[in-house]
């Protein structure tokens, strides 16, 4: 099967839309099971803006500041907010190592015969790359470690509150989670895959898949704004394949569906429900001091 890239911008675009209408009902769903309600389009937002605090802040950071400040906006209590959120993510995170560990027990094999050695051998030889990449990577992640967000300490509690809050979450958000967390996480990894179907000869499916997921998710691990450095050059090295001589542009074009899209609609979003002066104000508190 081969794509137009008309059309697989137009499944990218899907893609990306379901996934955002996905975590805006999850957290919904979160605050609702505390006895907040919150709007479609402000939970949107602030899920947006959370991507956005995340793709430019190292080692992800910001996001969640960022998203603590846009439920404050929503008239969700700090503790409330804090809860939630944490909820989402204990939620999330066993359906993403469930998945993780069915992709490499499937994949890993044919990934490492059609793709891990040739990115080695790749890797091998661009080794002055790679040892700058490692070496920026261990000055961010010291930099990453003095980071102070100002944003954090505005929603301290008393614990005694927080435990509150976290007793009285009822179980029915947390079942209703696994679906949206399904949807966020099968479309993030099939963008890649997408793109590469408008190569004359993409690489195989199963292994791409993996690759993929390698890409996207080693960005929670590393410590430069989504992985940037180390994660272009595994792209470029053949993590999710040989991906011929075009492989600069569907890099590209992945990095602007996985992170620019929602750099882009974080900031538009939150402008228009908080206006301009919040979205400076809210900025400054997840950047580093």
């Amino acid at each position: 099967m081969r794509l137009t890239p008309a059309a697989a911008h137009a499944l990218c675009a899907g893609l990306v839309a379901a996934d955002l209408v996905a975590r805006a009902w999850r957290i919904r769903w979160f605050c609702r099971g505390l006895g907040h309600r919150i709007g479609f389009g402000e939970a949107l937002t602030l899920n947006a803006f959370g991507d956005a605090a995340c793709a430019v802040t190292p080692m992800r950071f910001g996001g969640e500041p960022a998203r603590l400040a846009g439920m404050l906006r929503a008239r969700v209590p700090a503790p409330a907010a804090f809860v939630a959120i944490g909820h989402e993510v204990l939620a999330a995170w066993p359906v993403t190592i469930l998945c993780a560990g069915w992709l490499a027990w499937r994949y890993a094999p044919e990934w490492w015969a059609t793709m891990g050695r040739g990115m080695i051998r790749t890797a091998a030889g661009a080794w002055p790359w790679v040892a700058a990449v490692a070496l920026l990577s261990v000055a961010a992640w010291w930099l990453a470690r003095r980071v102070a967000h100002p944003a954090v300490r505005h929603v301290r509690r008393p614990v005694a509150r927080i435990r509150v809050y976290w007793r009285r979450m009822p179980r029915w958000p947390v079942a209703a989670s696994v679906v949206p967390s399904l949807v966020n996480l099968g479309s993030r990894v099939a963008i890649l895959p997408v793109l590469a179907l408008t190569l004359p000869d993409p690489p195989a499916l199963g292994p791409m898949l993996l690759g993929s997921f390698a890409l996207l998710y080693s960005q929670l691990v590393l410590p430069t704004p989504s992985g940037a450095g180390a994660v272009d050059l595994g792209f470029l090295a053949g993590a999710a394949g040989d991906l011929g001589s075009g492989d600069h542009v569907l890099l590209l074009a992945w990095r602007f569906y996985t992170s620019g899209v929602g750099v882009l609609l974080g900031v538009a979003l939150a402008a228009r429900l908080y206006g301009w002066r919040t979205v400076r104000r809210l900025f400054r508190r997840v950047e580093a001091r």
